[in-house]
């Protein structure tokens, strides 16, 4: 089958990497790598015959991961810390380039590369610190934000230093080489930024108009790829091109639906890239030199963690900020597999420099989480009282918070709870670890907290002690449920209403001691049936009786209604079965030039005229001398029985 078994093989493979990598809470890509030695061709088994082709098709997952990089690029992100992100990021890449270099030159190596080294091992893991971050709860402190805005720069450094280093193996052309290779790449972002940034809206702006998913799909693809290859045929990386693509893209109005659609794309060429990144690890290479490689990692390691606790110092920041970042962002990234491979594919590193350097890379990416965990214990010992971070807040009132409302989620469910308790001036807070989120409600004028709700000090923010009310709003059981415990241990009396996705869910939450849920899909799907039911000429009352069964039948089983909840709901039902309409008189309608007196509506069929439009004009409560024109809008309430009875009343005779 060739290379159609090639991708059979790798998909197959990348999946049992993937289990065993979050098996082991490892990020994916590292099982990919894994597996990708497994299947290469340093090892026995099964092995991929055409390594030429998968390369190739590798390719294609650079250009979509710069691209999808590119699509996801936003200034606003690096506004809280764009000091120490857009100056103290390109003077920590150059200490770092600086200490590659040095370890090369302790190993004797050529001078282009221990340069490459030094650029390979100046980039840190985005993936891995994201998700240990949130593993170990620390999204929201300032030390994550100071993190996270220094991984967005270095993630845009790839794309100049691809275009740097392969120059670095003309040398003999001296600066000419690079200064012409710099002056096609800011041609090519002129060109692009002035006339893709018009042109390529309006075509996605045509596309979008079928409403086909498939064409929308096809059409973000053949941009990304297209202008990639446009940037090839222009003496430039193909990769580069299709960051540039996804930078544009990104400020139009369909960027966000772009970025949805292009990542399941990008992770499936991703695997084959990441795959093909193992495929070229030889297992006996690192038997042979497991000593120099464990000396290389102890070397990247302490003289990038001294680089970034010294650059954080230096740029003002201090309590437990530098020591986070050193033990934080040591490793080195998945973006240097990117780069490494640009070396191979260029002849620039030889096949030992990258079996190192992708070693190097993994052993830092799998200590990463253990040493990073070690933050909290050493700053302790550091300072016996280990003062908390302050958590960004926002919009938060001048006053102490007292009885107030905390809704952990800032999403569609928690954005539409603030509205409604903001204009009924009620106190509250929306909890939110998404930065777009947290300024979407941030602009509505809403108090929020960017942080992670299941940690204590983003509670404490929040004076948790003091509430009256917490909403949780996420799907997510496990998130709910920890949520929960830590509500419950910092305030016991405290009310909980939480959402889930089905049975399972309200039964687990149940059992949790959570005595309020809603089921949002349920409650939906009860309009829907009141509303067609409506139309399909059903009685209110039957309507009401039915739809009500439904609902008891489903949450009898799991919580007893409190006192104040059977209130509302009888409130609800009386509503329910009490109808207010809007109901037109017709020119030959028998009620026409009849006053109310005369019709006697209330003693005859028990309904009450509660207004009548007339010519524009409202009549609230009109008496009963009051007579009925042709047009008039007549407010009726009632029951299902009497709106019947009053339709026959003024209905035309047929």
């Amino acid at each position: 089958m060739g290379i159609a078994a090639d991708i059979a093989i790798i998909v197959v493979a990348g999946l049992i990497g993937g289990l065993a990598a979050q098996r082991l809470k490892q990020p994916l890509i590292l099982g990919y790598i894994l597996v990708g030695v497994m299947v290469g061709p340093f090892t026995g088994g099964v092995t991929i015959s055409n390594i030429h082709d998968i390369e190739l098709l590798a390719e294609i997952g650079v250009a979509l991961l710069l691209f999808a990089l590119g699509l996801e690029f936003s200034l606003k992100e690096l506004k809280p810390v764009a000091r120490i992100a857009l100056i103290g990021t390109p003077i920590q890449m150059l200490l770092s380039i600086l200490l590659g270099f040095g370890i090369g030159k302790m190993f004797n190596w050529s001078f282009t590369d221990a340069l490459w080294f030094g650029g390979l091992i100046a980039l840190s893991s985005t993936m891995v610190i994201l998700k240990t971050l949130m593993s170990q709860g620390r999204m929201g402190t300032l030390s994550s934000r100071v993190m996270i805005g220094m991984l967005i720069v270095q993630d845009l450094a790839v794309v100049p230093l691809m275009i740097i280093l392969p120059k670095l193996n003309q040398l003999e052309a001296g600066i000419p080489a690079l200064g012409w290779a710099a002056l096609k790449a800011a041609t090519f972002l002129f060109l692009m930024i002035f006339i893709g940034t018009r042109l390529i809206p309006k075509l996605l702006a045509y596309i979008a108009r079928h409403n086909s998913r498939e064409l929308f799909l096809l059409a973000i693809t053949a941009i990304g790829l297209g202008v990639g290859y446009g940037t090839y045929l222009f003496g430039l990386s193909f990769a580069f091109g299709a960051f540039i693509a996804g930078m544009v893209l990104s400020e139009s109005d369909y960027g966000h639906q772009a970025l949805s659609d292009i990542i399941p794309l990008r992770d499936i060429f991703g695997l084959l890239f990441f795959v093909s990144v193992g495929m070229l690890l030889d297992p006996v290479f690192l038997i042979r030199n497991w000593q120099i490689i464990l000396i290389v990692v102890l070397f990247v390691s302490l003289g990038k963690g001294i680089i970034f606790s010294a650059l954080s110092r230096i740029f003002g920041y201090g309590n437990v900020i530098p020591l986070a970042l050193g033990l934080g962002m040591f490793q080195v990234g998945e973006f240097s597999f990117v780069l490494a491979r640009v070396g191979i594919a260029t002849h620039s590193i030889s096949n030992d420099l990258y079996c190192l350097i992708l070693a190097t890379a993994i052993v830092t990416m799998v200590l990463t989480p253990l040493v990073s965990g070690l933050t909290t214990p050493l700053y302790r010992l550091r300072q016996r009282m280990f003062k908390k971070e302050p958590v960004q807040t926002i919009n938060l009132p001048d006053t102490d918070l007292h009885n107030h409302v905390i809704i952990a989620g800032g999403g569609r469910i928690g954005f539409y709870v603030g509205q409604v308790l903001q204009r009924l001036d009620l106190a509250f807070i929306i909890i939110e670890i998404d930065y777009r989120r947290v300024t979407h409600v941030k602009s509505m004028g809403f108090p929020v907290i960017y942080g992670d709700v299941t940690r204590d000090v983003v509670l404490e923010a929040a004076k948790v002690k003091e509430a009256n009310l917490v909403l949780i709003t996420t799907p997510r059981l496990d998130v709910t449920g920890t949520v929960c415990d830590q509500v419950r241990h910092s305030n016991p009396h405290v009310n909980i209403v939480a959402r889930a996705e089905g049975i399972e869910q309200m039964q687990a939450l149940h059992d949790q001691g959570i005595q309020e849920v809603i089921q949002p899909e349920f409650e939906a799907g009860l309009q829907f049936t009141r509303q067609a039911l409506l139309y399909l000429n059903i009685p209110a009352t039957d309507i009401q009786e039915y739809t009500e069964a439904f609902r008891r039948e489903l949450y009898a089983p799991f919580f007893n209604m409190p006192r104040g909840d059977q209130t509302l709901f009888q409130l609800q039902k009386v509503c329910d079965l009490l109808e207010l309409n809007w109901i037109k008189l017709m020119a030959d309608s028998p009620v026409i030039g009849r006053t109310i007196k005369e019709l006697n509506l209330r003693t005859k069929i028990g309904i009450s005229v509660v207004g009548v439009m007339h010519d524009g004009e409202l009549h609230p409560n009109p008496n009963a001398d009051f007579q009925f024109n042709p047009g008039d809008l007549v407010a009726v309430m009632g029951n299902a029985r009497q709106l019947a009875e009053f339709h026959t009343l003024i209905s035309p005779p047929q």
